[in-house]
């Protein structure tokens, strides 16, 4: 499954799997604890395919982003994101050297190493 079907559900933790679409929304698995939720059409929903960084030149997917951090990673999972912000910072400028250091903030790159480790670990690790 490619990043398309994965979403970031606004006030809900973790990643969410796109199951099928209702009336009213759509249901959704939780990579978390496997529960399905039944998300309207009024809540904030990102899909992770949508998402991009802010780098000095450009914007980059967040796919390229995940693809770096597994080069790097090779595959496997990453450092924890309860680290020090100066760790995260340092681990993500080691990725993208040229991010947007006034407009990615320590908490965005604590949430990408949080959703690719969740991917990892789900399985998830096609990021193209």
């Amino acid at each position: 499954m490619s990043l398309e079907k994965v979403l970031s559900i606004a006030g809900k933790p973790g990643l969410y799997k796109l199951k099928t679409q209702t009336r009213a929304g759509f249901l959704a698995e939780s990579l978390l604890d496997g529960k399905t939720i039944n998300v309207s059409g009024r809540q904030n929903v990102s899909l992770l395919s949508e998402i991009a960084v802010y780098t000095l030149t450009e914007e980059m997917p967040l796919r390229e982003v995940f693809q770096k951090i597994s080069e790097k990673a090779n595959g496997k999972e990453t450092i924890s994101h309860k680290v020090s912000k100066e760790e995260l910072e340092e681990f993500f400028f080691g990725v993208l050297p040229d991010y947007d250091e006034d407009r990615v903030y320590a908490s965005d790159i604590k949430k990408m190493v949080q959703w690719y480790n969740l991917l990892v670990k789900n399985g998830l690790t096609d990021f193209s």
